[in-house]
């Protein structure tokens, strides 16, 4: 791989990119209490539904990459809540905690040396470390930018 330092720095970047769309953390930033689980007219999901959403599918791909006893989950229903709403303001809290830690834990996986990026996953069935960060990254931009129209649609956004 081309100038190897360079692209893990470019990786480990494009996880919490900014640079072309909304970040998660500003998406996510200020958004009222009652709001989170509201869904607007025709679309399937709360701001709840797809913040937790992201940290699932997130945490999975984690999990894939370094657990060699990974168990693969079901789609889609251990993907999404079922509820619009987070069951507690704690719960909301914890939901972004554990997405930022495990967006850290990806980005250090993506500098780190040791790891052949275009290697197999042993366990997997075919996947590369370098596909599961660029889907990482991709999932996520995708899904903040769902997270940006439902907060347009309620009234809560202000940003460009």
């Amino acid at each position: 791989m081309a100038d190897d330092k360079a692209v893990r720095e470019q990786l480990a970047r494009l996880l919490a990119w900014g640079d072309a769309h909304v970040t998660f953390d500003a998406a996510v930033e200020g958004i009222p209490v009652k709001l989170r689980g509201k869904r607007p007219a025709r679309l399937p999901h709360s701001i709840w539904q797809l913040v937790e959403h992201l940290r699932i599918a997130q945490y999975d791909i984690l999990e894939f990459c370094v657990n060699p006893q990974y168990k693969e989950m079901t789609w889609p229903d251990d993907y999404w809540p079922t509820s619009a709403a987070p069951r507690s303001l704690s719960a909301w809290t914890k939901s972004l905690r554990q997405f930022r830690r495990d967006r850290r834990a990806l980005q250090a996986l993506a500098a780190d040396a040791s790891i052949d990026l275009e290697a197999r996953i042993p366990h997997g069935s075919g996947q590369t470390y370098l596909r599961e960060l660029v889907l990482v990254a991709d999932h996520g931009a995708y899904h903040v930018g769902q997270i940006v129209l439902v907060r347009r649609l309620l009234g809560v956004w202000s940003g460009a």
